[in-house]
């Protein structure tokens, strides 16, 4: 049996266990040859308000100005990775494996990080991934010290 990759996508946050999964993203572009997409998803103003509220206070937020900011960020951590920004708007875990099927991505690269009330607000991203994904899913283990 032969594998290639044509298509690899790295979703990432601003943490350094991300950094990390697009280190590792960017190596197994380098061996294959494949395109590489750097993914960041943004959740739903409503998702966060109402996430917010149930922690006792609902921050307004600047959507336009978050959404801006967030595409400068990726696009540099594309640029610096010599790879395509995506950026995607909705239930983070659910959007990426929907769009991961969408644009015929071979393998899929996260970190497998997340803090502990991220975690139970919106459930573990890599635990989704590696049950839901389309493809195979490279997960990326925190160093010492990640969080």
């Amino acid at each position: 049996m032969s594998v290639s990759y044509s298509h690899i996508a790295c979703f990432i946050d601003e943490s350094e266990a991300a950094s990390r999964a697009l280190a590792h993203a960017a190596a197994l572009r380098d061996a294959t040859g494949a395109r590489l997409s750097v993914v960041h998803v943004l959740a739903p103003p409503a998702f966060l308000v109402s996430l917010a509220a149930g922690l006792g206070g609902a921050p307004v937020h600047d959507t336009e100005v978050e959404k801006e900011a967030a595409e400068m960020w990726l696009a540099e951590e594309a640029r610096a990775g010599s790879a395509d920004a995506v950026l995607l708007e909705g239930h983070p875990a659910s959007t990426a494996t929907e769009w991961a099927a969408r644009a015929g991505v071979d393998v899929m690269v996260a970190a497998t990080h997340r803090g502990l009330v991220e975690r139970a607000l919106l459930g573990s991203f890599a635990s989704y991934l590696a049950h839901h994904a389309p493809c195979p899913v490279f997960l990326v283990p925190p160093e010492q010290g990640d969080s």
